[in-house]
């Protein structure tokens, strides 16, 4: 009878016997933090090919590149959640418009074939070509694939690539948003759960993204840079770490927002999911959340691009706050999709989740679902290098 007591101990109020386990686990936390990383990167790269924000020239390349790792990768969370990944293709041979995570495999086919791969396509072709003809061995023969036997690489050729390479762009900054939006739709669509049920849900996931992909392209440019021995353009870092300061003030305030309605309103789920916060979510919400994924990295990044400090220290900042930030975001898509688990359906009762080590929804298999992006990465970048200097002579010219 003890060991029966201690067993219930971490569950409060009343629960159903089919509510102690959680449908959605660690994987469906880690699937929409990824696809937010294709989608802030992708939004970091339009603001200089659509925008002309210049100091951004330095991380054009590479965030197109590491948007194109981050997306090859984040639908296998969702295939390794099903068991048997080979079902994913019935959506795509059978298809329901009526099902939201359905009509991904539709948004993902678009970003990834006709927007993302077409873009660096035409970004990279003349570079290609180049490679074709100086490279030696089997790489050879790969450029030469990758060039589709368009060689031509007179003016009028490139002014067309970059002409078609920006309306591209143009295209693929409402795709962004509808790739990472609808995670939030799927979310904010399910009335039945008060958590989730919210009309800003898609626009807090897609601002939180914006926020995410910046501050991981910021991370991956400083890292490359003391890797390949290069300075970092401290003009560079600094216009990033401005725009993040935007975003991530955009971002908090969508989210107090949606706080202040859900207390104003005031709905009989009120109670239950201050319970929630109060006691199942207090360290990964208030804590890692709000204070140490919020508001700490948000007052570095204000230091660090406003105050007078050193370049060294300055980047030190930018570092530690961009760190923070994926915490952060990590968290809040972890509160989410798990925290809108963990009460009961009656609304009378919270559950715990443990997260399993072995499996394949563990933390092993999390954790290499986030290391297999940066391995692509490092395979693209060795593929068609982000830093040339190309793009740098066209803009001084």
């Amino acid at each position: 009878m003890d060991q029966v007591i201690s067993a219930l101990d971490p569950f409060t109020g009343f629960i159903y016997p089919n509510e102690y386990h959680l449908q959605w686990e660690l994987l469906i936390v880690l699937y929409p933090y990824l696809t937010g990383l294709v989608a802030g990167a992708f939004i970091l790269a339009s603001l200089e090919r659509v925008f002309q924000v210049k100091a951004l020239l330095p991380v054009y390349r590479l965030a197109l590149l590491s948007a194109l790792a981050f997306l090859m990768v984040a639908p296998l969370p969702l295939m390794s959640h099903l068991g048997h990944p080979e079902r994913a293709l019935e959506m795509l041979a059978t298809p329901h418009t009526t099902s939201a995570m359905a009509m991904f495999g539709f948004v993902y086919a678009w970003y990834l074939m006709v927007v993302l791969l077409v873009e660096i396509w035409f970004d990279y072709r003349a570079d290609i070509v180049h490679l074709s003809n100086s490279t030696k061995g089997v790489f050879k023969y790969v450029y030469k694939v990758l060039t589709l036997g368009a060689t031509d690489v007179s003016p009028k050729a490139l002014d067309f690539d970059d002409k078609a390479g920006k309306l591209i762009t143009i295209i693929g900054i409402p795709s962004a948003f509808m790739l990472h939006g609808y995670v939030g739709f799927i979310f904010g669509s399910i009335k039945a759960n008060p958590w989730w049920s919210s009309v800003l849900m898609p626009i807090v996931f897609l601002f939180s993204a914006i926020v995410s992909g910046m501050a991981a392209v910021l991370l991956i440019y400083m890292v490359t840079c003391m890797i390949r021995w290069k300075p970092i353009d401290m003009s560079c870092v600094n216009k990033l770490s401005e725009f993040l300061i935007y975003a991530m003030l955009v971002d908090f305030t969508l989210e107090f927002l949606d706080f202040i309605h859900r207390l104003y309103e005031s709905e009989e789920s009120i109670h239950i999911l201050g319970q929630l916060i109060a006691d199942r979510l207090f360290l990964s919400l208030v804590i890692l959340q709000v204070l140490i994924g919020g508001l700490l990295p948000l007052f570095g990044l204000v230091m660090g691009r406003f105050g007078k400090l050193p370049d060294e220290l300055r980047r030190m900042v930018y570092f530690i706050s961009c760190v923070l930030i994926q915490v952060g975001i990590f968290s809040m898509r972890w509160n989410v999709v798990i925290g809108g688990q963990m009460f009961s359906k009656s609304l009378r009762g919270l559950t715990v989740y443990k997260v399993h080590m072995l499996g394949f929804e563990g933390l092993f298999a999390a954790i290499g679902f986030l290391i297999l992006p940066l391995i692509i990465l490092t395979v693209l970048v060795k593929l068609l290098p982000p830093w040339v200097d190309k793009h740098s002579e066209k803009a001084a010219a």
